[in-house]
């Protein structure tokens, strides 16, 4: 009888188990990538910059991106090309924005496919599609040597790997990861992450291919991503680079505790 009950609780765990491994595999984009409801996908938020204005980008897929561009005061001054976090919001990210027109910069941010405003739905091959798109895009007015590759969580796997094909003056990580899939493993140790996650984002595996400056900031307090996906991004970085620990930082609070006057320094001189 004991046995028998041992019996049903183990085939009980192992159906469970296996329930949950499905329900991974089948949501994985859901958890991956904010998805939003399908009234709102047409619905994109304004990039709250005065002087700013909204653009579609269209993708070699066939896609179309809304994004907001805004040129820098001066004719040849920088321009940041923004890669978004998952959860997009553009529109939230004002204080980030005064800040960069506050310095002269201009900056093009853009929905990645199946955010709020773009067509599509979003996967990782895609993002990196999306990022070629926008650079072209970008790159019809203004020279590679003055636009800035900027990736803020998510979007630095997608910067990250824009940076191993294209030129640009620098390549800027903010709250980087070595890969999805590793942090995906990280919290979720007893799931074989590696074998169902379609989007892996393994940065490590190409930043060392990266052709320019490379600056990473990150948070030492991150409750999403770990400080030491940072540090290993460092070492495996070529130089010239720099890595910025912000003390006491969170996953979304760097700018508010000082991040851009660590990004002028290190465009001034990337050697120093």
């Amino acid at each position: 009888m004991v046995f028998r009950i041992l019996r049903f609780g183990l085939v009980g765990l192992v159906l469970v188990y296996a329930a949950a491994l499905l329900a991974t595999y089948v949501n994985q984009r859901y958890f991956i990538f904010d998805q939003y409801d399908t009234d709102q996908l047409r619905k994109p938020g304004t990039l709250a910059i005065s002087g700013s204005t909204r653009v579609a980008i269209p993708t070699s897929d066939g896609e179309t991106l809304s994004g907001w561009y805004l040129p820098p005061q001066e004719k040849d001054g920088n321009v940041f090309l923004f890669f978004h976090g998952k959860g997009g919001g553009l529109e939230r990210k004002k204080w980030r924005w005064q800040r960069i027109v506050k310095h002269g910069a201009g900056v093009l941010a853009f929905s990645y496919r199946g955010f709020p405003g773009s067509t599509g739905s979003p996967s990782e091959d895609g993002l990196y599609e999306d990022a070629r798109s926008a650079y072209r895009w970008l790159a019809q007015r203004h020279k590679p040597e003055k636009i800035i590759l900027h990736g803020l969580s998510l979007g630095t796997g997608v910067a990250a790997k824009l940076a191993t094909e294209v030129n640009a003056q620098a390549l800027v990580l903010e709250a980087p990861y070595t890969a999805i899939v590793d942090v995906a493993g990280e919290r979720h140790p007893y799931i074989p992450v590696s074998l169902l996650l379609w989007d892996q984002f393994r940065t490590r595996e190409f930043i060392g291919d990266v052709n320019m400056p490379v600056l990473i900031a990150h948070g030492d307090s991150d409750t999403t991503i770990p400080f030491s996906h940072a540090q290993r991004l460092f070492q495996l970085a070529p130089s010239p680079k720099k890595l910025v620990l912000m003390p006491g930082s969170d996953h979304n609070t760097l700018v508010r505790d000082g991040l851009y006057p660590h990004i002028w320094s290190f465009l001034a001189d990337p050697a120093k």
